[in-house]
Formats: C-alpha cells, structure tokens, sequence
C-alpha cells in the first residue's frame, strides 16, 4: 500500500477539532484505500447489506467496537447516514468517525442533518506533485499526460481502458444514484465538451448549444458536476474595479489524465504541459483547504491565475508557470496597481530551494506546489 502522509495528517488534524470526517472526492482518487490505510480504526464497507444490518441499532453497533477510529465507506449508500453519524459523535465523544463519499455530503437527501459542528469535510484530490515517487512517477510529463488517479498511474489499468469505464462507473454510482438523471448520453457529452474547454473561460450558452441541450439544464448539470468534484468552477475576483471581469467563470477538469483522454492527447507539447501545470497547482491549492479561491482578469485580457483573498484589502496573487524563466509580469502589473497589498507567487516545478527576484518593481517568491503550500498555509 502506498503511504499518504500528507493526507494522514490532514486527517489527524480534524479529528483533533471535531468527531468526524467526511472524506470526498472524485471516483476512484483513492479514498478508500486511504480508509483502509488509517492506523486502529475497524473499515466498514457500506455498500454490503450485511453492514446495513449491523448498524440497524447504532447504540449498539457503537458499544460493540474496539477500534479507536470506524470507517465507513460509501456511507450515503445506508439508509439513515446521518442518525448513524450523529449518533456516533454525541453519544461517543473517545471515537473518532470517517466516512467517505464521491460528492458532497448534501447531495443526498438522505442526509436529513448536517451534522454541524461535528464535523470537517477533507477533499481528496489527484495524487500531489510531492506524492510522485511514491507511486513511482519521476517524468512530470507523465503525471500530466496520465493523471493522478492511482489506479492508472500505479499502471493497474491502461488510461484508454480506465477513462471510459469510468466515465460509465460515474453515471451509474455517483450520478444516477443520488440525482436520478435519466439522459446519460447527453450528460456526459456536455461533460466532456467541459473537459475540452478545461483551463479556459466558461460559456454556458455555447456549451449547451455544441451539446444540444438547454442552457437551463446545462446550469443544472453544473451543480452535479460540481459536487460530485468532476469540474471545479474558479469564479473571478472582483473589488468594484469597471474593468474587471466579474461574471464568468473558468472551468477546470478534476484529473489531467481526463482532460488528456478527451481530448486525444498521446503526447504533450510544451503549450499543452503549461495549461496542464496550471491545474496541478490547482488541485494543490484545494489540497490544502482554502476556503476562497478566484481568478482576476479584465477587459483588457490582463489575468492572474489564481487569487487568494487573505484578510481586508490584502490578496495573495499566484502565476503559474511550465517554466520559470517564461515568467512575464503584464497580468501581476495590472492587478497590483489595483489590489497593491499581498504576496506574489510563480509556482513551477523548481528543483531545490524557493527563491525571491524583483520583477518590475514586484517582489515575486518563485516556489514549487510543495512550498506554495507550505506558505499560504
């Protein structure tokens, strides 16, 4: 089994403000093998009725443990998740509660309390820039082309064999089951129209009209997207300034393997590799749990990847970049004339140390994912 350190701690560190983690995230991203993976706690797998039926009395099911920590995997799939999960918190308050899931935990109606202030919702995502040598992944290019999804990077299962048998394990578990969407062909072609557009600026009305499908329902298939973690809408940044975007979103893919299969990449070009890195800082910003996170773009076509809203009248501003020395300083210019307080950030894949340069006047820390997370931490 592959160790998870990162995510051990995370893990650890929520279980020290609340009984219970609700630990999301994409089909197949190695939740449960994670779960499987936590030191003294008893795995319960929730998709076996035999499971169903031994928590049918939660009182007594709890008192029945030994394990310091319970894992119950695909938890909405009983049929009350979340009297068994209240119950565990308030009368059991020594145990500790996982429970995984491939989407939010309000995406099921089964779900009739949001257990608040019980519990923290850890999202996992593709394997990080850090985790590489432990799945034995040394070419960078490769964790772009492949994904991060462990079983195609562990070499389990080829990507053109992987992708469309997940895309199909998608709609049937995580789709069809909590939502009862019935227009299989139609969802996910307008999901892959996404997943060709993943890294660029969403228009709903051109999506709908190449899919075939109402722009309404289009907005609604958004929502599933999003829960479900397939597609992360990253929403502008926008102080009150008359020339900044303030409406569109960009839209980004959950898995760079994904975007690859879609959109029939064998081989990646140095362009392809740039728009690629710009998701792996992503998944590296949402690893870490932060709570607000945008683009800035305005009219004049001036952007700053990402934005990272510190306190009042302070945003970080974060570039990313294939390689370092591509670094132009136009976008970071213009929004610093209009947000001038923050810390600047080119995230690359750097080997060694993070190091400071002025660049036009701008103080600029040169980091990679690991130290981007450690700074804004």
């Amino acid at each position: 089994m592959v160790q998870r350190p990162f995510w051990m701690a995370r893990l650890s560190a929520a279980w020290t403000r609340v009984p219970i983690v609700w630990l999301t995230g994409p089909r197949r991203s190695g939740k449960t093998v994670l779960a499987q993976g936590v030191p003294d706690a008893q795995f319960f797998n929730c998709d076996l009725p035999s499971v169903a039926e031994r928590v049918h009395d939660p009182e007594s099911f709890y008192r029945g443990l030994r394990a310091r920590v319970v894992v119950f995997d695909e938890v909405h799939q009983l049929p009350d998740p979340s009297r068994l999960l209240k119950i565990g918190a308030d009368e059991f308050p020594r145990l500790r509660i996982l429970a995984t899931g491939s989407s939010t935990l309000a995406a099921t109606q089964k779900f009739r309390d949001t257990l608040a202030g019980r519990k923290r919702v850890i999202e996992l995502v593709p394997v990080l820039f850090e985790e590489l040598p432990a799945f034995g992944i040394s070419d960078l290019r490769e964790r772009l082309r492949l994904g991060g999804l462990p079983p195609v990077l562990l070499g389990i299962q080829p990507p053109h064999e992987f992708f469309p048998e997940w895309l199909d394990s998608y709609f049937a578990r995580d789709v069809q089951e909590l939502f009862r969407l019935e227009k299989r062909a139609g969802f996910l072609r307008v999901l892959q129209i996404l997943m060709r557009q993943s890294g660029g600026m969403l228009d709903v009305t051109r999506v709908a009209k190449e899919a075939e499908i109402s722009r309404p329902t289009v907005t609604t298939w958004l929502n599933v997207y999003e829960v479900t973690h397939t597609i992360h809408l990253v929403r502008p940044f926008a102080g009150g300034g008359r020339r900044e975007i303030v409406a569109q979103p960009k839209v980004f893919g959950f898995d760079t393997g994904m975007v690859c299969h879609v959109r029939g990449w064998d081989r990646l070009r140095n362009d392809d590799c740039g728009v690629l890195w710009e998701h792996l800082v992503l998944e590296t910003l949402l690893a870490s749990g932060v709570a607000k996170l945008h683009f800035w773009r305005d009219k004049q076509q001036r952007e700053v990847d990402f934005v990272l809203p510190r306190r009042r009248d302070v945003v970080d501003a974060i570039e990313c970049k294939w390689r370092a020395d591509t670094f132009e300083p136009r976008g970071l210019q213009a929004f610093r004339a209009v947000y001038p307080k923050g810390a600047n950030y080119v995230v690359a894949p750097i080997e060694g140390a993070p190091y400071r340069r002025t660049v036009s006047g701008l103080p600029i820390s040169f980091v990679s994912p690991v130290d981007l997370r450690r700074l804004i931490g």
